[in-house]
């Protein structure tokens, strides 16, 4: 009996063998089949793309515009161009993209449907973009006004294309773009050529301070002032300038206006009492990030008429004195009928005039 059971125990053994090896051959036989069926597949494909001439579209960022910049928002627009090498056309199912500047979002969205590629064809895909500044501002406290900002623009074309099914085809593109500030205009003085109380012409001299890290190449300027609510005037200015970043620059602009409309805001300020101003405008200027219109908006305080020696020194109050007889006899004659009060009416208003222009009048502005 035992010895039955020593020479049956070789039989055993072989037969597991045999049945192991078995599986194995039957398992490398379905994976070698699966394999082939795959090879089979690609290889029918392959003659299918030969054949027929279907093939992978492909697509590149060609340029982005920046066609409207300002203080509120930014719009880019990403030219995508797509290729299709195809015999038939395919369509763009969808256009997903992401703005972001050192890793955080700046804006996302999705464009769905965005149309079909012509067969044996490219075209050029418009992606249009909108960054809101007061969004971005809100959201990342450290981006500051007149800043610039790195970018990094995240495009994925999903589109179908027959045997090869839907394709997603990711794009990226770096660049810059500013966070404009506007600027800063100030009236430092006027500068009285002739004047009368009937018209007065005079220069104004205004300081405009760049407070952003780009230059700013001004072309135009726009603008209306007041003094003591009345307006004096406004035009507009053909003036070629650069103001560097963060940099300032005077601009002398002419202007014509009759004194006499301001009544007594006029002798306050002769007198040194001073009265408000504003000005406010626009000024058209060309950046590296395309062109601009700034506008700006100033309110002063203290405005006051005071002569000038020639080396920029003030000298005593003759021209205000000189008004304020220019007054007294123009109430007298008011109040009395002209008579000999006329005539020094007449001398005291020729004396004004005089004096300011000979004397070389400022007006001198702090805001």
């Amino acid at each position: 009996m035992q010895g039955m059971a020593s020479s049956d125990e070789p039989n055993v053994s072989e037969r597991k063998l045999k049945d192991h090896e078995k599986k194995e051959e039957d398992k490398d036989e379905h994976g070698g089949f699966i394999d082939k069926v795959k090879d089979f597949i690609h290889t029918i494909g392959e003659k299918i793309e030969e054949t027929i001439g279907f093939g992978k579209p492909t697509a590149d960022v060609t340029a982005i515009h920046i066609p409207t910049i300002n203080l509120k928002k930014a719009d880019i627009v990403v030219d995508v161009l797509v290729t299709n090498p195809n015999p038939i056309p395919i369509p763009l199912i969808d256009i997903d993209y992401l703005v972001e500047s050192d890793g955080r979002k700046l804006v996302s969205g999705l464009i769905p449907d965005a149309g079909t590629i012509h067969a044996h064809g490219s075209e050029t895909v418009k992606i249009p973009v909108s960054l809101v500044y007061d969004d971005i501002k809100q959201t990342y406290d450290d981006i500051k006004p007149g800043s610039i900002i790195p970018y990094r623009v995240k495009v994925s074309l999903i589109v179908d294309v027959p045997v090869f099914g839907r394709i997603t085809i990711p794009l990226e593109k770096t660049g810059e773009i500013p966070v404009p500030y506007k600027p800063d205009v100030d009236l430092e003085k006027i500068r009285f050529g002739k004047f009368s109380f009937e018209e007065t012409v005079a220069i104004l001299h205004l300081k405009v301070e760049n407070k952003n890290d780009f230059d700013l190449g001004l072309n135009k300027l726009d603008y209306e002032m007041s003094l003591a609510d009345v307006s004096i005037g406004g035009a507009e200015l053909a003036e070629s300038k650069t103001i560097d970043k963060n940099g300032n620059t005077l601009i002398e602009i002419p202007i014509t206006f009759r004194p006499k409309d301001f009544g007594g805001a006029l002798w306050d300020m002769i007198r040194g009492r001073g009265t408000g101003y504003s000005i406010k405008g626009n000024l058209d200027v060309d950046t590296p990030f395309g062109p601009m219109k700034l506008p700006f908006n100033k309110e002063g305080g203290t405005t006051s008429l005071k002569k000038t020696k020639d080396n920029g020194e003030e000298e005593d109050d003759e021209v205000s004195n000189s008004i304020q007889l220019f007054l007294h006899y123009a109430i007298q004659v008011l109040i009395n009928g002209g008579g000999k009060y006329r005539d020094g009416l007449a001398m005291s208003q020729q004396y004004v005039i005089e004096r300011m222009v000979d004397a070389n009048v400022e007006e001198l502005v702090h805001a």
